[in-house]
Order: structure tokens, then sequence, then C-alpha cells
């Protein structure tokens, strides 16, 4: 689907380009037919690489539903945020509410603003009441009109429900809305009718949070699991373990929801483009983690550091301003807010910890980070009660690392254990990192002595609790 020439009103109006942000949840870099490595059909988005640039090392910071929105969405990490976990029931974890999202900032520019899907960044209604008015049940909630919206004036989600195929959402009232259609086409379509409807006075930001491949990874329509119901599956060299026959179904079910998820990004392109807004919108196609699928015997997984959990796929096309291609620049979620902002000519605020790649995605510059800041903090219930028992910081455990264009490098220090494990892992001579090299101290020679500064750097930069020894 080429660009067209016709002009979007708002923009002619206000030069400002709209925004168009897609983000399917867990779907990993791997699974789209242009890589070549998960066996996915994938025929538009490949298309649509064609149009973009595609950045080959896009990150997410923590690779957690939570936590990596709360970075997507502000620009900061996840413990400036609040959000060192899942927000769910027994944890008081939620966004701060003196944050400020892309959508605040935008809707301060004069854009129409709109969320659509999954959010996952409040507590769980029945926190505090076990028969909320909206019906929300286990860690889903209804987020009324006002500042815990963050700036999204136009709202059509809810917090955590993985019901695909009979989800339900809320606008401006505790009413829930049952569609009893697959989610991905049914946001779909509140997304177009979004478009459709605009003020043409102002140009648009519009999130789209789409839950597939998000488990349950059955809950897919039939005649797209059809596709694959006899194709043959292959494995990554590095999954293992007794999961195989399951991790295979899981996949078949995964492939189908992506390609599924293919069709319905046809559709808001085609609306683009029957819109006149093609050429006037920077389109973002992305994730906010990626899925293990048996990968080191890790199934139903994405919280570890290793690619099939970090790597997300990254599509920009911003015609005219951004040549198609591809680029092997670390982009970290926490880059995602500022880097945008700067396509657009817009401030970055000043508290937005991530770094604005717009010149380097634009081609004018060639600053590239270093590294880019992986981590992860224990969320599990029984893990944050010891901590507060003993009077520990929860937050100094679990692990942290750095990714650079060839390494990954992780300190990992498990709750209950004082014991530190260093592990560094040569993504170009080891691509499925089935062979680290462990570290019993601090690091002497080779590659890992500046990886273990660079980590050094980033936790005394995010006044993280997390000790190097």
């Amino acid at each position: 689907m080429s660009a067209t020439t016709n002009t979007n009103t708002s923009t002619s109006k206000m030069n400002k380009p709209n925004l168009l942000f897609v983000f399917p949840d867990q779907w990993r870099k791997q699974a789209v037919g242009f890589r070549n490595e998960d066996e996915v059909m994938t025929p538009v988005i490949d298309r649509f690489a064609q149009e973009s640039l595609v950045v080959n090392n896009a990150i997410s910071c923590f690779p957690l539903c939570s936590p990596n929105r709360s970075v997507m969405l502000t620009g900061r990490y996840p413990l400036s945020t609040g959000v060192t976990s899942n927000c769910k029931l027994g944890l008081d974890v939620k966004m701060n509410d003196d944050e400020r999202t892309i959508g605040n900032i935008l809707k301060e520019e004069g854009y129409q603003t709109g969320y659509i899907g999954k959010w996952h960044l409040d507590l769980p209604e029945q926190c505090s009441d076990p028969e909320p008015a909206s019906g929300a049940r286990h860690w889903d909630a209804y987020i009324p009109p006002g500042p815990r919206r963050f700036g999204f004036d136009f709202w059509y989600s809810y917090n955590a429900y993985d019901r695909h195929m009979a989800p339900h959402y809320w606008r401006d009232t505790p009413q829930m809305i049952e569609p009893g259609e697959w989610s991905t086409k049914h946001e779909t379509d509140v997304a177009i009718d979004f478009i459709k409807n605009r003020n043409q006075e102002q140009p648009f930001c519009l999130y789209v949070s789409w839950n597939p491949p998000h488990q349950p990874f059955e809950q897919v329509p039939d005649n797209y699991k059809e596709m694959y119901a006899d194709r043959q599956v292959t494995f990554r060299p590095n999954v293992q373990g007794e999961g195989t026959a399951q991790a295979e179904q899981h996949l078949r079910n995964y492939f189908a929801a992506v390609t599924a998820t293919d069709d319905q990004f046809a559709r808001l392109l085609q609306t683009l483009e029957d819109e006149g807004l093609a050429d006037d919108t920077i389109v973002v196609l992305t994730s906010d983690h990626g899925d293990m699928m048996g990968s080191h015997g890790w199934l139903e997984h994405k919280n570890i550091w290793y690619e099939e959990s970090i790597g997300v796929p990254f599509l920009l096309r911003y015609p005219g301003k951004i040549q198609p291609g591809a680029d092997n620049c670390l982009l970290n979620s926490s880059d995602l807010v500022p880097t945008l902002l700067g396509l657009m000519d817009i401030p970055v605020p000043d508290r937005v910890q991530g770094t604005d790649l717009s010149s380097v995605l634009l081609g004018k510059g060639d600053s590239r980070p270093e590294s880019a800041f992986i981590c992860h903090y224990p969320g599990g219930l029984e893990e944050h009660r010891k901590a507060a028992e003993q009077g520990l910081n929860v937050n100094a455990f679990g692990w942290r690392g750095v990714r650079t264009e060839r390494y990954t490098y992780v300190a990992k220090r498990s709750f209950g254990d004082a014991a530190l494990q260093r592990l560094l892992y040569d993504n170009e001579q080891d691509p499925y990192q089935q062979h680290p090299v462990r570290f019993e101290a601090c690091p002497l020679e080779g590659p890992a002595v500046q990886l273990e500064q660079q980590l050094k750097g980033w936790l005394e930069k995010l006044e993280d609790p997390f000790v190097l020894e």
C-alpha cells in the first residue's frame, strides 16, 4: 500500500503530522514474514516494511506488560513510573499519578488524542471494591474520565482481560460494552471510526493496543487457525525441554493470531489511504515485548533477557521524511516518546529519561546509544510479602542488564539469595544465546569489563538499588 498524494486538512492547516501507534501485545521480533525466522505469514506487514524504516534492534526495556507499557508511554524507566511489576491483585502497583504520557503532551499541543484496547497501568478495581459497579473482575478496571487517563480523551479500553473472543470495554461510564467478536477486529472497527470521524481541524494521536497474540493463544478466529493446522512447525534451535509438543501447538495458534493481526493492520492502512491521510501520518507498528515459545525451555513466558523476549518488531512510516530501509540502531522502549516528539518537532520534557533518536532515524545524525538498559524487578506476591517482613527493598533484586548491538550482559540476584550471577552473550557468534560466559565475580578482561561499567552507569543514572559487587 503506497502512500497517496492527498493532503490531510488538519496537517495542512496545523503543519503537524498525525500519529497512529499500533502495538499488539507479546509479539516477538522473529514473528514476521519478512525476517524469514518464524514461519508466519504477514503479507501486509511485509509490504509495509518496504515503505518503512525497520529498526532491527528495538528493545523492550522490561519485557512484561505493565512495566514496559509505562515506559513506552512516558519515556521514563520503571523505577521512575512506579510500575515495577504487572498491575494486579495483591500489589499496590500502578503508574504514578504525576506521570505525563505522550497523550498529555500531544493534547497540550492541540492534538485530538485517543486510546483503544488494553491499558494495564492501573490498579484492579477489586483491590478496593469486591463488587465494582463496572463489573470488572480480577486484574481488570474501568478507568473513569480524568487524570488517570493521562491525556487520552477518546477512550475505549479495559485494564487487563484475556478473553479475546469475548472482550469487553468501557468508555465514559461504568457500563460495560460487550461486542461479542474477536477483540482485534472490534478494536480496529473502533479505530477506523475514530479516524473517519476525527475533528479535521486538529491533528490526531491514536494508540491502538491489540491484546493478541498474547495468550490464551487458542483464542483466534477458526479460519486463521485452519491456515496453520497442517503446516509444519520448525522450532528455533534453542527450543528445548519437555514442553516442545505444547510449544508446537502454541506456535500454530500464535502464528494464526499474527496473521489475523496482519489483516486488521491492512484495514487501518487502507483507512488512512481512503481518508487522504497516509502522507501526513506517522505510523508505528511495534509491541510491548515478545514471547519465548519454548526457547531455552521457557513456555508461556516473557520476563527474561533473551532475544525472543526483549526483541520486538519496530516499523515506522513517515512519507517524505524518513527513508525506507533498515537500521541497526539500538532503540529502547524509553526512547519511543522522545524520538516521536523529535520527529513531530515538539520539545521533549526535561523529566523524560529516554533518548531522542529522531536525527538518527531521519538520517541527519549518527550519535547512537552504546547500550540499552534492560531490567526485571520481582513481582511475586510472596517475594513482596517476605521483603516487607524482613525490611528489604524488593527492588534491589531481580536482574539488570545492557544490550548492545553485539552483546547482552546480565547480572542476576534472586530474592532470598545473596549470590550475584553474571552472564555474557555474544549475539553475533551465538545468535541463539546457547553458550553464555558466566562470571563468578566482576570481570577483569574481555568485552564484559566495558559492559559491566556501562551497567554500573545505568544503575547510577536511574538510582537503581541493585548493587554490583
